[in-house]
């Protein structure tokens, strides 16, 4: 072979793996697209399916968080003795049996949210609690003081509530 013949060979092949690189580069490129395209589409309708089923943690969560607040909890919730300390408890263990029951929607929301919601049902409890420290004798008398107790100030459950709302207008 002549030199000749080698800088023709390479004059024909320079062209051809020039072509192949841009061909490989843009069939890359497309391909990529395509993944990033099917990802988008598929996260569109996975969001669709999902949304309704997430709105409908936060229902509850809300429902949750409005029958926990404490006038609601304790015009709900009568008295079954004039036992104080069977009303603290009856109280606290339908609060506790509430939440039991909506443990799982915490799977539909950030942990910040559902965190805030467990929160809000500690510092309930507590209230309750507290105000069961009193002096008070009778259950009629307890249920008195937790109303009075929680009317000036803001309920945790309400607190809660304001989050979740907030977080749920993030969704859109």
């Amino acid at each position: 072979m002549s030199g000749e013949t080698i800088l023709q060979f390479f004059g024909f092949l320079l062209p051809a793996v020039v072509t192949g690189i841009v061909a490989f580069y843009f069939f890359k490129l497309h391909t990529r697209n395509e993944e990033g395209r099917r990802r988008f589409l598929l996260h569109k309708e996975s969001r669709k399916s999902t949304i309704p089923v997430r709105l409908q943690a936060y229902e509850r969560m809300a429902l949750f968080l409005e029958r926990i607040a404490i006038p609601s909890l304790v015009v709900r919730v009568a008295p079954k003795s004039t036992d104080k300390n069977d009303y603290e408890s009856l109280l606290i263990r339908t609060i506790e049996n509430e939440f039991d029951h909506n443990l799982s929607q915490q799977i539909y929301m950030s942990d910040e949210c559902w965190n805030v919601i467990k929160a809000a049902k500690s510092a309930t409890v507590q209230m309750i609690r507290k105000a069961a420290m009193s002096e008070t004798e009778s259950a009629d008398k307890l249920r008195e003081d937790i109303l009075t107790e929680t009317m000036d100030k803001e309920s945790p459950s309400a607190t809660a509530l304001s989050f979740v709302k907030r977080e749920i207008s993030e969704l859109w």
